[in-house]
């Protein structure tokens, strides 16, 4: 018998109410792993010892072992990563933040473990995207998220108008995300290139103390001020009307 992948969700930032965004079976049940696949050991082991600090019984940390998966990860590690489950082992995939294997490195692990037979089990936790798309008050029925735009600004220009010329024609939602420091320069192109009218959406810091979340016209964010967005994790979304 293998052991079963478990998909662990990761806070999307820093906070110590773990409770606010975790349930507490999946606390539980990642207390009771002592295998993980992370994007990076050392942020994995903060989010552990947040775990640990609200269960007593988790494993010492000295008795976790946590393999890195990023992208410099060759293809044909992978199967090592896997080495583990395939003897029985009950193992954890965590991300840096929010749900793992979506729009993160973890997907090709999942996939490889589909493909030995391994047991894969999602676990419920937060999801910047979707929690963007349920509060925007966009099209939550047909939507598509893009990744990260070119970051020259003419192919930039150029994307833009694609994505919004798609999405007024399939009435799709389009989300995309940017290096935070670069949050502003991205929220500078949607509102000139973008007709007036499309709805723009800028979610910050989701599920944090410092949430904000603000649905308006293209046009309307040309006459509001920018939001405290500086370095945060945010999720830009429009749909073209």
């Amino acid at each position: 018998m293998t052991g079963t992948l478990y998909l662990i969700p990761n806070t999307l930032g820093e906070t110590e109410a773990l409770a606010n965004v975790l349930p507490e079976q999946v606390q539980r049940l990642t207390a009771q792993l002592d295998y993980f696949v992370a994007e990076n050991a050392k942020t994995a082991r903060a989010f552990l010892k947040l775990v640990g600090a609200q269960h007593p019984l988790c494993k010492p940390m000295q008795d976790i072992t946590i393999a890195e998966l990023n992208v410099n990860t060759p293809a044909a590690a992978l199967s090592a990563l896997l080495a583990p489950l395939l003897a029985g082992q009950d193992g954890g995939l965590v991300s840096e933040a929010g749900v793992p294997a979506v729009a993160d490195p973890g997907a090709d692990l999942v996939r490889l473990a589909h493909q030995h037979k391994i047991p894969v089990r999602p676990l419920v936790g937060p999801s910047s995207l979707l929690l963007a798309v349920m509060a925007s008050g966009l099209n939550g029925q047909s939507f598509a998220f893009n990744g990260y735009l070119p970051t020259d600004a003419a192919q930039r220009v150029s994307r833009l108008k694609d994505l919004e010329q798609r999405s007024r024609k399939e009435k799709q939602t389009q989300l995309f995300i940017e290096t935070p420091y670069r949050n502003a320069a991205l929220l500078e192109a949607l509102v000139t290139t973008c007709a007036p009218g499309t709805l723009i959406c800028v979610a910050t810091d989701l599920s944090l103390p410092s949430e904000t979340i603000r649905t308006m016209t293209a046009a309307q964010w040309k006459t509001t001020a920018a939001p405290d967005f500086h370095k945060k994790p945010t999720v830009f979304l429009l749909l073209g009307q």
